[in-house]
């Protein structure tokens, strides 16, 4: 397995249990709004952030499918 794909479920995990849902509903929320390929280019800028910053970069692109960035 390759490093960005360990931090992606790393990520989408760690995402889940901030916002009390299963890794499973994270994955599908990001696959319904099409991010799921973005979020996982982020590789780069999410692991040298605090991880909360990538949860509050998620959510506002599921929101408004811009970063908050």
């Amino acid at each position: 397995m390759n490093k960005e794909f360990i931090f992606f479920t790393y990520l989408i995990e760690s995402y889940a249990n901030y916002k009390g849902i299963s890794a499973y509903d994270a994955l599908k929320l990001l696959d319904d709004k099409k991010l799921t390929d973005f979020v996982y280019s982020m590789y780069e800028m999410y692991h040298t952030e605090a991880i909360e910053n990538a949860f509050l970069d998620i959510d506002s692109l599921i929101t408004t499918g811009e970063t908050a960035w």
